[in-house]
């Protein structure tokens, strides 16, 4: 049996951060991988949809010249480039090649295959078993997550990997599923002249965000000419010829040339074989400690972990298990100030607790809230301006719990907003804080005066 010191499965990016690191500081490390490395973020996630938000935005900006700076004639969506530009600058056509030899070259070794813990400090890659002395690190993820629709079996359907490699776009698409990744994708191909319809079960758009975000994205989208059902979920799904039909819980029915499943997401812990280290085998995540470790030798960082879908959460555990295998000290995981974005148009950026979870967990909370269109920099953008600042306090501290910042540059006001809620800001020292004008993050300010 050969032998590592570490054995990481899943090289998405926490566990390609974690494998690098550990080879560059000089131990034997085993990195796993079935797909490709670097994971969702780089192939199928942040950084190509995010080319494709960027493109829909500047048709979006286009349309907004008249009325502000005259006229540019009809403007005209073409997807070649986008579809070019994902394939050539982010994802070298789904090729990894790159990303492995980076890892060889700080002196790991690298195998393709499926990974899975069979006994403590063992590791079975498509029949052969590897030992790891020191211990393992489970990175593996989560994959789309499909719910059990009449029908769906029966019909081709995109998850967000076949949206993100299309070279060519349908006529009109359901999407099932309003959350950030259905919402970003939905955006997109109205604003490239999809005829879209977006199904959500929950009430609001974003259901995991303040509801006055969901609420304005969606007279955003369907001001765009989507179609949105909120409160309905897809009863059944047929064929359509060469397309779908579906059929809504109201009994709607949807035709469509194609279906978009964006109904979230699921790690799998058992496998990946976290059941032989304790986790339960129906569980849906592995529960970490604030060191990461699952149990004795064995650490999970990423989405498997349950503490937050970014890239950004599962690089900041890759820290904190490199600092632990190594002996290090330093912070443990804090997730009190877990920012996210949502890179709709406008962006929607959020901070720790959202009002209702501050009122389920807390005595006292008070709230905040200014209409961005009514800033001072909200005004002055005029088209394109809609959104809102949302604090979330706990009143008996003083201090802020949470945040919401939607509106153009949304995902960049929340940074100051992060700052605040995780160093515990007092809320008056805030209040004393000079905010330059005319910025959008000087909406903080009027959102302060509502909070007193």
């Amino acid at each position: 049996m050969e032998s590592f010191d570490i054995i990481v499965i899943g090289m998405g990016p926490g566990g390609e951060h974690v494998a690098g690191t550990l080879a560059e500081r000089g131990l034997r490390v085993l990195g796993v991988e079935r797909q490709l490395v670097g994971g969702e973020c780089p192939y199928w996630g942040c950084i190509p949809s995010k080319m494709m938000s960027r493109a829909a935005n500047a048709l979006a900006e286009a349309r907004r010249v008249e009325g502000l700076a005259g006229s540019v004639g009809d403007v005209v969506p073409d997807w070649g480039p986008v579809a070019r530009r994902i394939r050539e600058e982010a994802t070298d056509d789904w090729d990894d090649q790159v990303a492995v030899d980076r890892f060889v070259g700080k002196g790991g070794t690298f195998v393709r295959g499926t990974g899975r813990i069979v006994a403590p400090g063992q590791v079975d890659v498509d029949g052969t078993v590897y030992a790891a002395t020191r211990g393992i690190v489970v990175a593996t993820g989560t994959r789309p997550s499909v719910p059990p629709i009449e029908g769906l079996e029966k019909v081709q359907y995109w998850t967000n990997h076949e949206a993100v490699e299309a070279t060519e776009l349908p006529d009109s698409l359901v999407v099932l599923g309003g959350g950030a990744i259905g919402c970003e994708l939905a955006q997109v191909m109205v604003r490239f002249g999809v005829q879209v319809t977006v199904v959500e079960a929950a009430e609001h758009l974003l259901p995991l965000e303040e509801p006055e975000a969901g609420e304005l994205l969606r007279n955003v989208l369907e001001a765009e000419g989507a179609v949105v059902h909120t409160g309905m979920s897809a009863r059944r799904v047929d064929r359509d010829g060469s397309g779908v039909v579906v059929v809504l819980g109201a009994g709607d029915v949807v035709h469509a040339e194609r279906l978009l499943v964006a109904t979230g997401r699921r790690a799998e812990p058992a496998a990946v074989g976290l059941d032989v280290v304790g986790v339960p085998a129906d569980a849906r995540t592995a529960s970490v400690d604030e060191w990461c470790r699952v149990s004795d030798g064995v650490w999970a960082v990423g989405d498997i972990t349950g503490e937050g879908a970014f890239t950004h959460v599962a690089m900041y555990q890759a820290g904190i298990v490199i600092r632990d295998v190594l002996g290090e000290d330093g912070a443990t995981a804090d997730y009190r100030a877990l920012p996210r974005v949502t890179f709709t148009d406008p962006e929607v950026g959020a901070v720790g607790l959202t009002e209702r979870q501050a009122r389920e967990r807390l005595e006292e909370v008070a709230v905040g809230r200014a209409s961005v269109p009514s800033t001072a920099r909200g005004w002055i953008h005029k088209v394109g301006n809609e959104g809102t600042i949302v604090l979330v306090a706990d009143a008996d501290r003083g201090v802020l719990v949470g945040a919401t910042a939607m509106g153009p540059a949304g995902g960049e006001v929340v940074g100051a907003l992060t700052v605040a809620v995780h160093a515990q800001v007092p809320i008056e020292t805030l209040r004393s804080m000079i905010y330059a004008y005319p910025t959008f993050h000087r909406g903080i300010e009027d959102a302060l005066r509502d909070l007193a």
